[in-house]
């Protein structure tokens, strides 16, 4: 019989802020502060969304802006962490490393540095409550200036020793070049922190290679379309270059039709580390431990395979030695039941 992937010991390096949200609990907020969500997002199901054109990843926004702006008091962004992480430990993470942007926030919490303080704090509350090791990705939006960036990434840095891990760029990685921001890259990894910008998702390969080329990414968010090029699948491999796969997000996007169609075999078989993530469940309606039985059911993934994508997770993570080890182990003792 196959062995429960929920108990599969692993890493979440790939969950959005307020797409973390449970929808029950974007209802209550929705009401609470008089905020009338389209059917899309009150429903009860995941919306119908298709972002492999203009119009669909435009209607993608809008409901995740939509969703974001009813978190607008530090009880909310407490629950929100709290109940991302109650999610995760129920899906066998052990590590979680979620993303903000948190010039989205700063309006209504106090500006752009208290905003920050208070994920920070919300963070540090979830982890001792739930046990969870979970650290934040400051992430930069593509769509804006990247001065904006840059402000951004002093600010991460800043916040190195208060749980800051890393520096992404989110958004649609066909607006824009990676090369403008640069400069906000290099001063994130000037002050520590792991280079993770979003890329080869609605753009084609050459996204990844300048996510390598010019932005020096040591992970790069989603990077599916990487199979597409093997001599890309090769660097990738040969640097160690772990891939945040989100194949659910990957199939609710249109960037492939079927689950079977994500190319989780060819990324696997090259030798390209993966982490798999769930991106933003509030609007794909499935969460981390969903991604591993996608592997399985669609893939034929072995449960060796499977713990072997866990252990990858592992390796890509901002994870201290010692929650390495003991994530590593308990991935070696649930082959073993």
């Amino acid at each position: 019989m196959a062995r429960d992937v929920h108990l599969l010991p692993k890493a979440h390096l790939h969950l959005h802020f307020t797409g973390s949200m449970r929808p029950g609990t974007l209802l209550e907020l929705a009401d609470k502060y008089g905020v009338h969500l389209p059917e899309a997002l009150s429903g009860g199901e995941p919306p119908r969304l298709r972002a492999t054109d203009e119009r669909g990843w435009f209607r993608f926004q809008r409901l995740y802006d939509m969703a974001r702006s009813c978190l607008r008091e530090p009880e909310d962004i407490q629950r929100l962490v709290r109940e991302a992480a109650e999610e995760d430990v129920a899906d066998g993470s052990g590590w979680l490393e979620i993303q903000v942007d948190p010039t989205s926030y700063a309006p209504r919490l106090g500006g752009l540095i208290p905003a920050l303080e208070i994920i920070l704090d919300a963070v540090d509350t979830a982890s001792r409550d739930t046990g969870l090791g979970i650290r934040v990705l400051v992430a930069a939006n593509r769509m804006k200036h990247p001065l904006e960036a840059r402000t951004l990434a002093r600010l991460a840095v800043r916040f190195a020793d208060r749980g800051v891990v890393g520096f992404g760029l989110s958004n649609d990685e066909r607006r824009g070049f990676a090369r403008d921001f640069d400069r906000a890259f290099a001063i994130a990894r000037d002050g520590g922190l792991l280079a993770a910008p979003h890329g080869g998702e609605l753009s084609g390969p050459g996204s990844v290679r300048d996510c390598l080329d010019d932005l020096v990414a040591s992970r790069v968010g989603h990077g599916v379309r990487a199979a597409e090029d093997p001599r890309l699948l090769s660097r990738l491999a040969d640097r160690g270059v772990t891939c945040e796969v989100c194949p659910s997000s990957n199939v609710a996007l249109g960037v492939y039709e079927k689950p079977e169609d994500v190319p989780l075999r060819t990324l696997y078989d090259a030798g390209v580390p993966m982490a798999l993530g769930a991106d933003d469940p509030l609007l794909f309606g499935s969460r981390l431990a969903a991604q591993y039985q996608l592997a399985r059911e669609h893939h034929g993934f072995t449960d060796e395979e499977l713990a072997e994508l866990a252990r990858q997770s592992v390796r890509g993570s901002a994870a201290p030695e010692d929650v390495r080890r003991r994530l590593l182990a308990g991935i070696d003792g649930w082959l073993a039941s």
